[in-house]
């Protein structure tokens, strides 16, 4: 019997899940806590054990029989607290030809020091591993999915009307998040669990096996969520850091800055979106370096205690918010469409696309973000700039914008322009 929450809202992830399960013995739910990865997989099992609980950890630990013979699937919640699981898990997907046996979710990824204690095989073939985030807009009900990517890929998106949101609006999203408790939340309200959820980052999770500092951490993560959406190296972080830092210590070098982002990866809150270089015409002015994310832009937001008000007031600032929320979105929805989100910047030049959506087959879209419509021209000249330097041109090439009132494709350039309101995948 389905484990199923009646008010649960669906998720464009469900639809892999399915697949998986009728493709992999197991599959593997790997996401930020409270992203939902719980709620999303009782959706798809039949029977879960929650391995953060003390006492049914203790009978694992004593025997793992205890927990891998429910009826399936059987949902191993935060298996990583129990990493032997893992192996185990895959042994019985050996021995056994039926499939969707097992779903393990899991908020933070083992060390490299767990995994070579614990795991023996990487489960290729048997555990099929799924990447899951934050709620999109479309998801969360916040896009009305009048512009669809697929749409715009096979060059059917029709020209129509949209209801337009408020400035203010989108600072809200900005602030609330995707985060699934929080989408009902009061107005005046919605920036608590970002914060709580950064304040248990410093007051617990970033220590494992490894004792770190509060106040290092801090500085990192205000670092990041002022260079959030941009391309910055690990020097410029350090830097940052020592203009934060008026007393105490610093985060003085390299091996301790690179422990500190491993444990952020590991938790899921940051994640990168790697540069784009294939069918360009001078590979080697090409970047490589990635863009830095918060995994949902209102974690940025927490660290810098910005609030709506203060977005509407620093108007640059919110644009690099916005960015990352339609970068946020982007790569969920390409994530459901097997699909990959990079970004692209021309070293010589100072050309940047914002958004490269690489497709299953190799295709690939150009997309620019702006938040205002009045920034849509410079918009226009970066991509008709890009796709004239392109070997192998862009399957289509948009626009994604704040507040507008509807969608429509530029007659003359055969651009999209595409309210972040109105976007599915």
């Amino acid at each position: 019997m389905s484990l199923r929450k009646k008010e649960y809202k669906n998720r464009l992830v469900d639809k892999k899940i399915d697949n998986y399960l009728s493709v992999f013995g197991a599959i593997s739910i790997e996401g930020p806590k409270w992203c939902g990865k719980t709620w999303t997989a009782l959706n798809h099992a039949n029977s879960v054990f929650y391995l953060d609980d003390e006492e049914t950890v203790a009978k694992a630990n004593l025997s793992l029989d205890y927990v891998l013979n429910d009826e399936k699937p059987e949902l191993l919640d935060e298996w990583n607290l129990v990493p032997k699981i893992w192996d185990a898990v895959r042994r019985k997907c050996d021995e056994s030809s039926m499939k969707g046996n097992y779903i393990l979710t899991c908020s933070t990824k083992l060390s490299d020091e767990k995994q070579k204690e614990n795991i023996h095989h990487s489960g290729a073939g048997r555990i099929g591993k799924i990447k899951m985030y934050t709620m999109s807009l479309y998801e969360s009900g916040d896009s009305t999915g009048n512009a669809s990517i697929l749409d715009m890929y096979n060059g059917v998106q029709s020209n129509i009307k949209n209801p337009s949101v408020k400035l203010e609006k989108l600072a809200s999203l900005i602030i609330r998040g995707g985060w699934p408790s929080n989408i009902d939340t009061e107005e005046n309200k919605l920036g608590i669990i970002p914060r709580e959820y950064i304040n248990a980052i410093i007051d617990s999770d970033m220590n494992d096996e490894k004792k770190r500092d509060k106040s290092r951490m801090l500085m990192l993560l205000k670092s990041l969520a002022r260079n959030e959406s941009t391309i910055v190296s690990n020097q410029t972080l350090l830097n940052d850091i020592e203009e934060f830092e008026n007393k105490g210590p610093l985060l003085e070098s390299r091996i301790t800055l690179d422990d500190y982002l491993d444990v952020l990866n590991r938790l899921h809150i940051i994640e990168n979106q790697n540069a784009y270089s294939e069918n360009y015409r001078s590979p080697q002015r090409v970047g490589k370096s990635p863009k830095r994310h918060f995994t949902d832009p209102s974690l940025a937001c927490a660290c810098l205690d910005l609030t709506k008000e203060k977005l509407m007031d620093d108007l640059k600032t919110f644009g690099f918010m916005f960015e990352s929320l339609v970068e946020r979105d982007l790569k969920i929805y390409m994530n459901f469409l097997d699909g990959s989100l990079y970004h692209f910047r021309d070293n010589v030049t100072g050309l940047e696309i914002d958004s490269i959506l690489e497709f299953p087959g190799g295709d690939y879209a150009a997309v620019e973000i702006k938040l205002g419509f009045n920034q849509v021209e410079d918009a226009k000249k970066n991509l008709l700039s890009f796709y004239n330097n392109m070997n192998k041109k862009p399957k289509f090439m948009c626009i994604i914008v704040g507040y507008l009132d509807f969608i429509v494709k530029d007659q003359e350039t055969g651009i999209y322009i595409v309210p972040i309101t109105a976007l599915k995948p």
